[in-house]
């Protein structure tokens, strides 16, 4: 019981590392100024992805994503962890790009690949935090949905049952497939990477990539055809550019502000019953507790 899953993944920013350049002028982020990783719910959603194919042989993983060149490190930090295989959505076009613009590119994507049973995201970017593409996704493709998931419990051809975590508790839920789940990041942290994957895929490479190195490049993929990572621009995927990029994309970033976290008053207690006391009735005087 092979199914096509789908693994949408974003590189992000470290906002573990924000500087003065993190924006530019428009609102949009600088990312040549900033560390760039793999989204962390996504690799959740990945590792979800990896679980059903271990336990459901003929399944194939491919990894999505949308973003510049460089945007290709996270394809292959998947396919060194389990994934088959990579598509790069890259285009100046693309730049710019809102939650819906983006979920239009990637429904766009989608509906060009031949086959998909299951689509899996991460919650949310940690450069945005607006867990909204995934969801956008699911409308634009018609398709049911399942949010904060944390774990895939089974699965067949026609259906999917999920246990989602929420705020106050746990829920089992049932999902007709073809459709979309998002990842918390309470599920499974994704695997490391496999030595032998490591190897297999060290010199998977986009066209564009394999062009720059030399002029007389060397095309491995002719022998070897799973180093080749799918590269797709505007035109391949057939879009109507005027829903793409900035002209695309109706949230525009009013303000930026720069916040600086200022020490406040501490106190230290003992672990003595009075000061503990005088603690609890400061916290219920002032309505933090109580």
């Amino acid at each position: 019981m092979g199914l096509k899953i789908v693994v949408l993944a974003k590189q992000v920013p470290d906002t573990r590392n924000v500087g003065k350049d993190a924006m530019k002028a428009d609102g949009t982020v600088n990312r040549a100024a900033l560390p760039a990783i793999f989204n962390p719910e996504d690799l959740n959603a990945l590792e979800q992805a990896l679980r059903m194919k271990d336990r459901y042989p003929g399944t194939e993983v491919t990894i999505l994503t949308m973003g510049p060149g460089r945007a290709a490190d996270i394809i292959r930090e998947g396919l060194y962890r389990g994934a088959d295989n990579g598509y790069l959505l890259t285009d100046r076009a693309f730049a710019g790009s809102d939650t819906l613009a983006t979920s239009y590119a990637i429904s766009c994507a989608i509906k060009k690949m031949t086959k998909c049973d299951l689509i899996i995201a991460g919650r949310q970017a940690i450069d945005g935090d607006t867990a909204q593409v995934g969801p956008q996704v699911a409308e634009k493709l018609g398709l049911p949905q399942v949010t904060y998931a944390e774990e895939v419990l089974s699965a067949d051809k026609k259906k999917i049952v999920i246990k989602r975590r929420l705020e106050r508790g746990v829920e089992t839920v049932e999902m007709p497939l073809p459709g979309v789940i998002t990842v918390n990041a309470s599920a499974p942290d994704c695997r490391p990477r496999n030595a032998k994957l490591l190897m297999k895929y060290k010199h998977a490479q986009t066209i564009t990539e394999r062009q720059a190195e030399t002029e007389d490049y060397i095309d491995l993929t002719a022998d070897r055809p799973y180093l080749n990572i799918e590269e797709w621009s505007v035109n391949d995927i057939e879009t109507d550019t005027n829903w793409l990029g900035l002209s695309g994309s109706p949230t525009k970033v009013k303000k930026i502000e720069n916040v600086v976290f200022q020490a406040k008053e501490a106190k230290r207690l003992t672990p003595a019953d009075e000061e503990i006391d005088e603690l609890m009735k400061d916290l219920i005087a002032n309505h933090t507790i109580g």
